[in-house]
Order: structure tokens, then C-alpha cells, then sequence
């Protein structure tokens, strides 16, 4: 099940997506128990691991059977992706994605009623936190 434009970089439940358009961020945060003591220094611990944000994917011009297969690899809750963090490393964890958001470009000549391809597709993708790395 992978599309015709499908590609290593970002796996989504096993379906490759396209090369995103250039623009996105990767990001992590970092959980902390965060206090103060009486001399108002920080005393802090981390909790947990970083967690890493694909912010703003976003493609150009999808047809709508590519877009459709993405939808659908984003179905369930949470979803096991394979990225490329900006420490150029390859990491597989559970996400969960956010708000998508399709702006149809064409429609179907022959009846109308159905979307041919997409001006712009987006979503964003934020790790669980689960310890999986």
C-alpha cells in the first residue's frame, strides 16, 4: 500500500508519504517537575524522554488517491511513524496527528462531484511520549 510518489523520509502505519513541502519543523520538548526552592533557584528534574513535533507538514498538488491513502494511515488514534529527527537520525514512534486540512484544487470533469487533486494538504503529527526509542 504505498503510493506512486511514496518515499523513506516520513512512514505513517507503514504507508510512505510523499517528500513534504519544504517549510516544516521538527521539534522536541522536554517534561520537567519544574519548582523553585526559597532562594527562587530552579529544582527541576526531567520527566520522561523528548518529545519530538512534526509542525506544519504540508503537500502540494496531491492527487486525491494519494491524499486518501495519508487520511486513511491517519485513522486510528495513534500512529506508529518513522521520521528523520533533526539530529538526522531515524526514529519510530507513536503519534498522534492533528487537525488535517485538504483544499481541493480540481474536481472531476465528468460528474463534479468528486475531488481530482488538492491545492494544499496538511497536518501535524506529536509524539505520546511513549518509551519506545
Amino acid at each position: 500500500m504505498n503510493m506512486k510518489n511514496g518515499h523513506d523520509f516520513l512512514i505513517i502505519e507503514g504507508v510512505k508519504c510523499p517528500p513534504p513541502d519544504k517549510g516544516f519543523a521538527i521539534a522536541t520538548s522536554q517534561a520537567v517537575n519544574s519548582g523553585r526552592n526559597v532562594n527562587n533557584a530552579f529544582v527541576g528534574q526531567k520527566v520522561g524522554r523528548r518529545i519530538w513535533k512534526l509542525d506544519g507538514l504540508q503537500w502540494s498538488g496531491l492527487d486525491a488517491e494519494s491524499w486518501s491513502e495519508m487520511k486513511s494511515a491517519l485513522e486510528p488514534f495513534t500512529v506508529l511513524v518513522t521520521f528523520t529527527g533533526d539530529d538526522n537520525k531515524r526514529h519510530t514512534v507513536h503519534m498522534y496527528p492533528g487537525d488535517t486540512n485538504g483544499k481541493p484544487l480540481t474536481v472531476n470533469q465528468f460528474n463534479q462531484l468528486f475531488y481530482k487533486e488538492f491545492e494544499i494538504c496538511k497536518f501535524n503529527l506529536v509524539d505520546c511520549g511513549w518509551d519506545e526509542e
